[in-house]
């Protein structure tokens, strides 16, 4: 089965790598992770990541001076259609203490978590295979669903 059937209907999260994978199209994940962005751009689908992303994609070309690729990602995540960031408030950041907490994963992984919980989101997508399924949040590896 390929990735997007799994996704199904709602809003999905989608970790850091998958938009830097997706933006920079890399050859090893662009024909599985494409169909996610599409249906997003289409309406089918709400793609939901957290505030984080922003900067965790932006370092990188900033460090090269790639001026041309961080404003690529900043319109992508701000602007993209289907695409939602959403802003760590005292919510998100009380539920991802208690994601650490409990799980013992790192603080930008319990960040992007929380903001998918925080938006109904019952799939992450993700290629760390550090993070773990829980009841309200399946996590979908996207290693699993490579073509």
């Amino acid at each position: 089965m390929a990735l997007i059937d799994d996704i199904g209907q709602g809003p999905v999260g989608i970790d850091t790598a998958i938009f830097i994978y997706f933006i920079e199209e890399d050859v090893r994940y662009i024909s599985t992770i494409e169909p996610i962005f599409e249906a997003a751009d289409a309406g089918r689908i709400e793609i939901v990541t957290s505030a984080l992303t922003l900067l965790e994609v932006l370092v990188v070309p900033y460090r090269a001076g790639n001026v041309a690729l961080a404003e690529r990602y900043e319109a992508v995540l701000s602007r993209g259609r289907g695409i939602r960031m959403v802003d760590l408030g005292r919510d998100q950041l009380r539920r991802a203490a208690q994601l650490r907490a409990s799980t013992g994963i790192a603080t930008p992984d319990a960040l992007q978590l929380a903001a998918a919980l925080a938006a109904k989101c019952s799939n992450f997508v993700t290629n760390d295979r550090r993070l773990p399924s829980g009841p309200d949040l399946k996590i979908l590896q996207l290693s699993s669903y490579r073509r």
